[in-house]
């Protein structure tokens, strides 16, 4: 059988709100099975929790915000993709203010946090959604789409009219089954715009932005002084995106996602969508190792 999966241990850390420019501190903890990951905000009374699923998404402005109940935390989805991609269910998550911290812009340090606190199977199934048709959605030249796939697999496009895109890849189709999610997505970053920066400042937004975590692109060039992780770095971080998203279906997905010039907003829009319909999807598990489809073993399936 196929077992759900937590931590071995909590693990602590400490960081900066991209957009609320506060300091967090952040502890992952193990939690029982069918928890799912749960946010927990440690400096409210009660220490209120906030289930990341999709329908708990209120905001998606620069970032997925979830709230329940009057808590909120923001940008959950670095983190939720990197939950996915070491096939971590059920976690606690407690952070001391409204934000998960940026550290630097990636998954690649929530991904080395999961690793030092150590993953252990739990007595019971392993959950996945299966996608069985075609769901797609499209506001005007933005698409998103969710089709049958043996596997999972993310395709991203992107436009922006900039030298620096002109320059760089700026499609991607990751098939999980032949590629790495902590070799060769977890480390791109997010980007911005040096023109952006006072106007998303005004709305309370990126207000902890910085070089150290996010890349920074001005008229002509990348600001960072070692440049681009990545010929596709820009387009990766999409995905990365998209990856911590779908995982808010509260499940593992089997089937293909493929995105055009989409960001969180429509991502959400596409779960829902596909929650919503029960055409659309099955629960299943996998009694043996050998059925699994090759993108989750190659998601570092077994313990740490």
């Amino acid at each position: 059988m196929i077992r759900q999966r937590t931590l071995k241990s909590s693990i602590k850390a400490t960081g900066v709100g991209v957009h609320t420019g506060h300091k967090v501190a952040l502890v992952l903890r193990p939690a029982p099975v069918d928890t799912g990951i749960v946010f927990c905000r440690s400096d409210l009374p009660g220490n209120p929790a906030i289930p990341a699923l999709a329908h708990n998404v209120v905001d998606t402005r620069m970032a997925t915000v979830l709230e329940k109940d009057g808590a909120r935390v923001s940008t959950v989805e670095h983190l939720m993709s990197a939950f996915f991609g070491l096939g971590v269910d059920n976690a606690y998550v407690d952070v001391s203010a409204e934000e998960v911290p940026i550290m630097d812009g990636s998954a690649a340090t929530f991904v080395f946090l999961l690793q030092q606190a150590g993953v252990e199977e739990q007595a019971a199934p392993k959950k996945y959604l299966r996608v069985l048709k075609n769901v797609a959605i499209e506001q005007g030249d933005r698409r998103v789409s969710l089709a049958p796939f043996p596997g999972f697999k993310v395709g991203f496009s992107i436009e922006f009219h900039h030298p620096v895109f002109d320059q760089s890849e700026t499609t991607v189709d990751i098939d999980f089954g032949e590629v790495s999610f902590v070799k060769d997505i977890a480390r791109a970053r997010t980007f911005g715009f040096t023109q952006d920066v006072e106007a998303m400042r005004s709305v309370g937004l990126g207000r902890g932005g910085s070089l150290d975590n996010a890349i920074v692109v001005d008229d002509f060039r990348v600001l960072n002084s070692e440049g681009l992780r990545f010929e596709d770095e820009f387009v990766k971080h999409k995905a990365l995106d998209a990856v911590g998203d779908l995982y808010l279906l509260g499940r593992p997905l089997i089937g293909a996602f493929l995105g055009h010039k989409s960001g969180h907003a429509l991502n959400n829009l596409l779960v829902r969508a596909f929650l919503e319909d029960a055409a659309a999807w099955e629960e299943v598990t996998f009694a043996e190792a050998a059925q699994l489809p090759a993108a989750f073993a190659n998601m570092q399936l077994s313990p740490a």
